[in-house]
């Protein structure tokens, strides 16, 4: 089976801890994060605060504060979207099928509140320990450095 093939993918989201109408979305959010993390846009490339980010500390979901992915797993993608070769925790995302545009990928969303985060692309050959590159949004994302 391909590391593609065994993703964890689904189609159905199972019931979110944080629900909020969209109009409590969007007071919360700004245009630009709404549009990202709650109508599944992208922002454009090599634009986004954390791409070139190389503190050590924790990614959380910027709509609902859940810890998403750590610095250790962030790496030199080169793609213009901060990358990750795994999330904290398998629980932390959920992974289903986006065919919009005419292609099949899949997208990664945030599984407390469905907020849209990216995408998980398999078999790049970044060399990283999982050969995954979650490919995310900068603008669904907040960082909290580490204490030193």
């Amino acid at each position: 089976m391909s590391t593609v093939e065994s993703m964890k993918k689904t189609d159905e989201l199972p019931a979110a801890a944080v629900t909020k109408s969209d109009e409590e979305w969007r007071q919360q959010l700004t245009p630009d994060e709404y549009a990202v993390l709650r109508k599944a846009g992208t922002e454009r490339a090599f634009t986004g605060e954390y791409t070139d980010n190389h503190r050590t500390g924790v990614y959380r979901c910027r709509a609902c504060g859940t810890e998403l992915f750590r610095s250790d797993t962030k790496f030199d993608s080169h793609c213009g979207w901060p990358s990750f070769f795994t999330p904290l925790a398998g629980d932390r995302v959920i992974e289903r099928e986006d065919r919009k545009f005419g292609m099949a990928r899949t997208e990664v969303v945030c599984a407390n509140c469905h907020s849209h985060l990216g995408h998980v692309f398999a078999g790049e050959g970044y060399g990283t320990p999982t050969d995954l590159r979650y490919c995310i949004n900068s603008i669904s994302l907040t960082f909290e450095e580490e204490d030193k």
